[in-house]
């Protein structure tokens, strides 16, 4: 089944090769559908080498709208049987993609969430991210009946056909519940695996704060009655 792998990218210029270079060398990728959301730092500039590439392509937004805006013009233009998102910061390890793919190309699941927090090595997040991240999964589980040990995760796979059909209109962090509340009430098989995690601090660029938990918390109830 052929992958389309959706990068949104904010000013990540110390990652994007290194990142890049990880994704094709799984093997794995029919095509990166790279969507810059208004890079500031030289990102834009490194993005040009890919321009006329078959397996990278780039679209731009030409001002910053949130990584929810990114997310969705990446599904909008993709073209692969099954979507991954990889965020450009290093923070995830592509080579977990064959544990995350595998129960999708086995046909076990529709989508498939990569957990931080099944097992596998991982540098911890800070204190404050992992009470929110458990705050959000907990209230997802209970308003939509799962049993999610991390919804916040970027590493979310899904069969191409059940996510082109779904209305989404976050803009910000709040991609992560909308698109959970939504392949939930559509009755989608989703399976957790367990990935590696190497989290950044905010002195190294991390961008999500606690503040943008509540949104997210918004969004879950939001979605509980209405699509």
């Amino acid at each position: 089944m052929n992958l389309s792998v959706i990068m949104p990218v904010y000013n990540e210029v110390d990652t994007l090769e290194e990142i890049v270079k990880q994704v094709l060398a799984t093997g794995k990728v029919f095509e990166i559908v790279m969507v810059d959301d208004g890079s500031t730092d030289g990102s834009r500039d490194l993005m040009r080498q890919w321009e006329n590439d078959e397996t990278v392509r780039v679209f731009l937004h030409e001002k910053n709208r949130g990584k929810g805006s990114a997310v969705r013009t990446g599904f909008e233009n993709a073209r692969g049987e099954i979507f991954i998102i990889q965020d450009a910061d290093l923070e995830y390890d592509p080579r977990d993609y064959a544990d995350v793919l595998r129960p999708i190309e086995e046909g076990r699941a529709d989508v498939v969430y990569g957990s931080r927090f099944l097992g596998k090595p991982a540098r911890k997040m800070n204190f404050w991210h992992r009470v929110g991240n458990f705050f959000l999964t907990m209230t997802t589980n209970i308003l939509y009946n799962l049993d999610l040990s991390d919804m916040e995760t970027c590493y979310k796979a899904f069969r191409a056909d059940v996510v082109r059909d779904i209305p989404l209109h976050a803009k910000r962090f709040d991609f992560e519940p909308e698109i959970t509340a939504k392949v939930a009430k559509r009755g989608c098989r989703i399976i957790e695996v367990s990935i590696a995690y190497y989290g950044r601090d905010f002195d190294e660029g991390k961008k999500i704060t606690g503040w943008d938990a509540i949104p997210a918390f918004w969004t879950l109830l939001k979605y509980r009655f209405t699509d």
